[in-house]
């Protein structure tokens, strides 16, 4: 029933580079990865049961474990996996926090976990946030006694947080450390604030297990997942251990693995930077990463690196491949230099030979699929607005409403104005209410979220308009997975991926735009990527899909590096302008937009420093001065 492990090597001999300190495993997805883990916990539980000895679990919360713990739920219900020898003890709560609140870890660990497996309620022990201030101190020693009493934890579940805090333990926590309660980083609180709905509401303190607690585990399993997560990786496992970053403790730990998705082990240096750590195959789009890193680290243009640059930087293979410094610059400017083009929908009657899109058909039906209502202008607004202007028949197609991320205070400020209109509206009195009276606790009624699906509806059409689409070709989709009226959102079903298939076999489209950042702050982008990626599988076989390329832009959150980059379209300082402008009728998210996530730009400064950031890496690396850039990378199905 159970699969192996995944295998723990001795610290310093698992791998071919000096650089690591931990073990660490890499797999394409956190959903492979996620079952993995899973399968290993399950074999710690079967092994316990058979010597008929509880298994002791110190669990984690946050979106690093959901996957894991849906796949024990799957092992329970489909293949008999029981939890009756199970004592679990989680590894923090906020404080203070009612565990009926619906942000506190107990009501977590029991909608993912404990209410569908067979554990009982007396085996489940989580940090009660309600405990008074007198008796917490009492508290937490009597916590890490029981911990103790049961032979310390047979395994210990944990994610990362991008301060290297391990539960609440933050930067300054002792090797030595116990249960207690703690203050929480401002970051920590900032990287909470979505589910929260703003930071206002995050609490400043927690009750957490401590340091020494977690190492005094028999086995130490931290999950790490997305781009976001990729530099305190690194620090982690390649770093010097020091309190400033909590996580580095665990290079102490004699039975400790990282599982990480790529783009979470992206900075390592053995992925970042093979060549240094070993021999490599020198694939044409290492031999552009390599260049392009050493451009960067030299701070030279690729047609001014020299031999010895190379030389020098451990890429004397790759010169020895390629003959030499003058002959590979070349052939790597002109890889770049054929990225750019201000044709993103392909350049008529011209040789398409070295561009990024096809000069024919010339004009292209197009879908820009964005995940919420505004992600269109935001990430690639000059780039839509080009492909207009080219004549192209831009379809825009919104996955969600995006009503959540509409504040409480804009939602009554438009009830009010329907109310004033329309004396008589049963509907907007009954919003109103609903607004004035709502509790921290409280999802949104239909209504208002309604009401908040039509502002940005509203908003959409707005900008949509003034870069020349016609409404017909406006398309809001709102697949059912995002409308739970919470932060947490169901997993994507086939519901969504039929939406997904039933616009592209209408539209038949010869280009689709879609957004490749997983980084955004609470998931909706990558189960719209998901549920396209789905679509694209089951319409591959149709006959238009054979003239249909994908091209996908990166968020406010991140941009992808240049060496990734397949197509990169400048703009002028007038599109810059009026691609701000198109942001502009987005007004509900601008001013304390809800969903900041740690930067606190509004969305229009941060992709503007993000565009022109994208061109000054060109021209830095001996390309044309540009205002701006906007970069997409070509995904092949």
């Amino acid at each position: 029933m159970i699969k192996e492990s995944i295998n723990f090597k001795e610290a310093g001999k698992f791998e071919e580079t000096r650089f690591e300190k931990i073990h660490n495993v890499i797999f394409d997805s956190s959903q492979e990865a996620s079952i993995l883990v899973a399968q290993e916990i399950a074999n710690i539980i079967q092994r316990k049961e058979e010597l008929n000895e509880p298994c002791v679990l110190g669990l984690a919360t946050g979106s690093s474990p959901v996957k894991v713990y849906e796949e024990l739920v799957r092992l329970h219900k489909e293949e008999g996996l029981s939890f009756a020898n199970v004592v679990t003890f989680n590894l923090d709560e906020y404080y203070p926090m009612d565990k009926n609140n619906i942000q506190s870890y107990w009501y977590f660990m029991h909608e993912h976990l404990f209410n569908h497996v067979d554990i009982l309620p007396q085996n489940v022990n989580i940090p009660d946030g309600n405990i008074s201030s007198e008796d917490l101190q009492q508290y937490c020693i009597d916590y890490e006694m029981k911990i103790k009493a049961y032979g310390g934890l047979d395994f210990q579940l944990l994610g990362i947080g991008r301060t290297g805090h391990i539960g609440f333990n933050e930067p300054g926590s002792h090797v030595n450390s116990a249960t207690r309660s703690i203050t929480l980083d401002h970051l920590t609180r900032q990287d909470a604030a979505s589910s929260f709905l703003g930071i206002d509401n995050v609490p400043r303190k927690a009750i957490t297990m401590g340091i020494g607690t977690v190492k005094n585990a028999k086995r130490v399993v931290l999950l790490g997942w997305g781009i976001s997560k990729a530099e305190i990786i690194k620090k982690t496992i390649e770093g010097e251990i020091s309190s400033r970053v909590p996580a580095t403790y665990l290079q102490q730990h004699n039975n400790t693995t990282f599982v990480l998705d790529t783009e979470a082990s992206s900075e390592l240096t053995r992925v970042k930077t093979p060549w240094l750590v070993k021999s490599v195959i020198w694939t044409e789009e290492l031999k552009l990463k390599a260049v392009a890193w050493l451009s960067e680290l030299t701070k030279k243009p690729f047609l001014k690196l020299t031999d010895k640059d190379y030389n020098d930087n451990g890429m004397s293979s790759l010169l020895t491949e390629e003959g030499t410094a003058y002959d590979l610059n070349i052939k790597m400017f002109n890889k770049m230099q054929q990225t750019i083009t201000g044709w993103p929908g392909g350049k008529p009657n011209a040789d398409d030979t070295y561009r990024p899109e096809r000069a024919t058909p010339e004009r292209k039906r197009i879908i820009i699929f964005s995940p919420h209502p505004d992600d269109d202008v935001i990430s690639m607004g000059g780039t839509f607005d080009r492909l207009v202007e080219q004549g192209h028949d831009v379809h825009i197609a919104y996955q969600t409403s995006g009503n959540i991320a509409v504040s409480n205070e804009e939602a009554l400020k438009f009830a009010e104005i329907s109310k004033a209109l329309n004396k008589n509206s049963e509907e907007s009195e009954n919003i109103i209410n609903f607004l004035k009276n709502k509790k921290a606790n409280d999802i949104d009624s239909l209504e208002v979220r309604r009401l908040k699906g039509l502002i940005r509806r509203s908003e959409s059409v707005a900008a949509t308009r003034y870069l020349g689409v016609p409404d017909s070709n406006v398309n809001f989709l709102d697949l059912p997975f995002y409308e739970t009226g919470t932060v947490k959102k169901n997993n994507l079903g086939e519901a969504d991926i039929q939406i997904m298939c039933d616009i592209i076999e209408r539209i038949k489209p010869h280009q689709i735009y879609a957004a490749g950042d997983l980084a955004d702050p609470h998931g909706t982008h990558k189960v719209c990527l998901d549920s396209l990626f789905e679509a694209l599988k089951r319409l591959k076989h149709k006959s238009f899909m054979d003239d249909c390329w994908v091209w996908l832009y990166r968020g406010a959150w991140h941009e992808w590096e240049s060496y990734q980059i397949e197509m990169a379209v400048p703009m002028s300082p007038d599109q810059v302008l009026k691609k701000r402008h198109a942001i502009f009728y987005h007004q509900s998210q601008k001013d304390g937009v809800m969903f900041q996530g740690d930067d606190s730009r509004e969305f229009w400064v941060r992709v503007e420093d993000r565009n022109r950031l994208t061109a000054e890496k060109y021209h830095a690396l001996g390309l044309a001065d540009y205002s701006a850039i906007e970069a997409f990378k070509r995904y092949f199905f």
